[in-house]
């Protein structure tokens, strides 16, 4: 029976970035397939309780620092703290993302708009950067950009942001594996242990 697991992200999530390269790994392990859900947490967090960042309390920003250095380190995963480009304006890069589900490989994508954004100073609002960084993961980065401007591309964003709220999505990076929530890249050994129970 295929594993199959629903990915849901914002590219300017660090979490999503520092899980990005395991998540691969374990589904790489498991033969699993993900589908990669690119979504709109600026819509998701009125509905669920969530605060951007810039709204939190003093001391929870200064707690995701302490936490974003700890989990950088352990994984051994290159990160800017506070780089340049955050947040980035992502519905472009989103757009490509979703896109390259076309035959293409959009974690791949993702994990690179993140890498380029976390640990390389670009800017993933770039039109001409997000073509490079599509072309540097094999894909067509021009066709990939016409096709995140397409209507039926911004509508599936929107959809699958819906889709999202209605499974109960609160955070991001979240993990759907049979109809089951991981929130946080630090959930990513449960994964893991539910993939290799099949």
């Amino acid at each position: 029976m295929a594993k199959v697991i629903d990915y849901y992200l914002s590219l300017n999530s660090p979490w999503a970035y520092l899980g990005g390269r395991r998540l691969a790994e374990i589904t790489a392990r498991h033969r699993a397939t993900v589908r990669v859900k690119p979504v709109d947490y600026g819509e998701i967090f009125p509905e669920t309780g969530g605060l951007p960042l810039a709204k939190r309390a003093p001391a929870r920003q200064a707690y995701r620092l302490t936490e974003l250095r700890r989990w950088s380190r352990f994984l051994e995963v290159p990160l800017n703290l506070q780089p340049k480009h955050f947040p980035a304006a992502e519905l472009t890069a989103a757009g490509m993302v979703i896109a390259a589900g076309d035959g293409g490989d959009p974690l791949a994508l993702a994990n690179a708009i993140g890498r380029a954004l976390w640990a390389e100073e670009r800017d993933i609002a770039d039109t001409g950067t997000l073509q490079d960084i599509a072309g540097a993961t094999g894909h067509d980065g021009v066709a990939l950009l016409a096709a995140a401007g397409r209507p039926a591309v911004s509508e599936r964003y929107r959809a699958l942001t819906r889709e999202a709220l209605a499974r109960g999505v609160f955070g991001a990076p979240t993990y759907v594996f049979e109809e089951e929530l991981y929130w946080g890249q630090d959930r990513l050994d449960f994964l893991d242990r539910a993939l290799g129970t099949e």
